[in-house]
């Protein structure tokens, strides 16, 4: 899923050497941190947030699928 993330971001930004997706696992989900440069976060955010949202719904649907908690947080 890291994998994916990180491959989905660096298409959608300007610096893809900057991009780096960081698991963290918690006892109740599992958490990926996405990591831009500031200046791209907001085409990672997208208009009214559509891309996070869609971001988010790619991760939560392959937790559902693994039959796990998959969170996204987006950092810069």
């Amino acid at each position: 899923m890291a994998e994916l993330l990180e491959w989905i971001a660096r298409r959608l930004v300007d610096e893809p050497d900057a991009v780096r997706v960081e698991t963290e696992e918690r006892e109740d989900a599992v958490v990926f941190h996405l990591h831009v440069a500031p200046d791209d976060v907001g085409k990672v955010i997208g208009k009214q947030g559509r891309i996070a949202r869609a971001l988010r719904s790619i991760v939560r649907a392959s937790g559902a699928r693994a039959e796990e908690r998959y969170l996204l947080e987006i950092a810069d």
